[in-house]
């Protein structure tokens, strides 16, 4: 019974396993990639801390009796880490600092009355940040929860006006009350910083977006980001589907991508799935038809009248099949079915048709990343066409191959490079694009691996993003 149960349990983990849904995009942010980060995070969270405010201070002590009000930080000194907490998020820590105040006084002692401002530095200011990572069910990454501890060591206070040095006796008093007060203002500020700010910018993410009139694109994590000491790893569905028919959408077959580098600041990596997902979608959007007209004479020679075939050409090309994508480590390929109809162009009369052929191609395809769009390049690099009709009319076509591709490449290719240099966004925030990337091919998936740029600060991005206006460069 004990072995049943146990070859019972190995066979639901590996049905599990199975049905798990291989990514067609990942990410990984590297260490490099965090210390990058450092910064800009230093100084986000510089200015957070820069806008707390503290209510008015009101009491007696003895004869004395105190208002301390308008209370300012004027200057942060933060030495301060940003690194990978392993299996939870990010750990954001400040050691040893310090933060200085300023805030005027008022003190009746007896008939004595005096106000002015009092200069304060909380010393030994140790703060402790753990943002918690993970998917929401839109399918986003989000900062789900925030923990946080801090703490002040101690803190002085300078006074200055015509009683400053009798009351610096009182200074013990007051410091203790302000300590207390700005350590509890501390983690509030932080947890709204990560739980409200940065969520905001990390909606600037696209999840489910349209990319044109045709299709649309899918980056919903498919599960929590898996964190270790060295790296982010994020797995992305990267589907594109059909905007006329969202639930009509490949099936990916296509392999894992494993992404086993870390010497660089980030890497992509999209399988065969996410080109195939985008060459189906656009098939069934009906964008793989188009009509090419070409001055070329034609030297087809069978049995058509010899006064037509010093006309121009006509093709009519429309695609039977979805386009299919290779990936190996030499590069990557395009493969293409099409019927084609070749039809001369009198002047003043009806097109006559030709032929009607089909023709297999296969494009080369480069990949190139500029900001944080994805575009492709392709070449022709094989064409053949076969008839529809016979073997003795396809032996017929030989020559009319090299006029048909010459009129692919000169119209029909630069069309669609054209439309693919546009590119497609990968799932990063606003702000943020690759540089110095490199592309490397392997067998079933590419890996891009590349630095990164902050084209603005943090704080901008948000604010950009409250205000309801969008990044101009994606």
């Amino acid at each position: 019974m004990g072995l049943l149960q146990v070859s019972v349990i190995f066979l639901l983990s590996l049905i599990t396993m199975t049905l798990a849904e291989p990514p067609g995009c990942k990410i990984r942010i590297t260490d490099r990639g965090l210390e990058m980060l450092k910064a800009e995070t230093k100084r986000f969270v510089e200015e957070e801390l820069s806008n707390i405010t503290m209510p008015e201070m009101r009491g007696e002590e003895g004869r004395f009796q105190y208002t301390i009000k308008d209370v300012k930080i004027t200057e942060l000194n933060l030495t301060s880490d940003l690194r990978f907490q392993p299996d939870v998020g990010l750990l954001f820590e400040v050691q040893n600092s310090s933060i200085t105040l300023n805030f005027q006084r008022r003190i009746l002692y007896w008939l004595f009355y005096d106000e002015g401002a009092i200069n304060a530095s909380a010393e030994g200011v140790d703060i402790f940040t753990v943002l918690h990572l993970s998917k929401d069910k839109e399918g986003r990454l989000k900062i789900s929860n925030v923990s946080c501890n801090a703490s002040i060591a101690k803190m002085r206070a300078r006074f200055s006006g015509t009683l400053g040095r009798v009351y610096d006796f009182i200074g013990a008093f007051l410091t203790t009350g302000m300590r207390f007060v700005l350590n509890k203002q501390i983690c509030p500020a932080l947890n709204h910083a990560a739980l409200v700010l940065v969520n905001q910018l990390l909606e600037t993410i696209p999840v489910r977006a349209e990319v044109d009139s045709y299709v649309g694109i899918d980056y919903s994590l498919l599960n929590d980001p898996v964190v270790t000491e060295t790296s982010l790893d994020m797995d992305f569905r990267g589907m594109f589907y059909d905007l006329k028919n969202e639930n009509e959408t490949l099936v990916n077959y296509a392999v894992n991508p494993i992404v086993r580098e870390y010497d660089r600041m980030i890497y992509l990596a999209l399988s065969e799935f996410f080109f195939d997902s985008g060459l189906f979608s656009y098939f069934k959007g009906g964008l793989f038809q188009m009509q090419i007209a070409n001055e070329r004479k034609s030297n087809y020679s069978m049995s058509q009248q010899p006064s037509i075939l010093c006309h121009p050409l006509s093709l009519e090309l429309e695609v039977t099949s979805p386009p299919r994508s290779t990936i190996k480590t030499s590069g990557a390929s395009v493969a293409v079915n099409c019927n084609l109809k070749v039809l001369v162009l009198p002047p003043g009369k009806p097109a006559v048709q030709l032929s009607s052929m089909t023709m297999v191609g296969k494009f080369n395809a480069k990949v190139s990343m500029k900001g944080k769009r994805l575009a492709i390049h392709l070449d022709l690099r094989r064409f053949k066409i076969f008839s529809n009709q016979s073997a003795l009319e396809s032996l017929a076509l030989i020559p009319l191959q090299g006029p048909l591709k010459t009129m692919l490449q000169i119209s029909v290719v630069p069309l669609i490079n054209n439309y693919t240099k546009r590119g497609v966004q990968i799932p990063l925030p606003d702000g943020i694009d690759f540089i110095e990337e490199v592309v490397e091919y392997h067998n079933g998936y590419i890996i891009v691996g590349a630095n990164l740029h902050f084209r603005t600060g943090l704080r901008e991005i948000i604010e950009r993003k409250l205000s309801g206006e969008t990044d101009n460069s994606i």
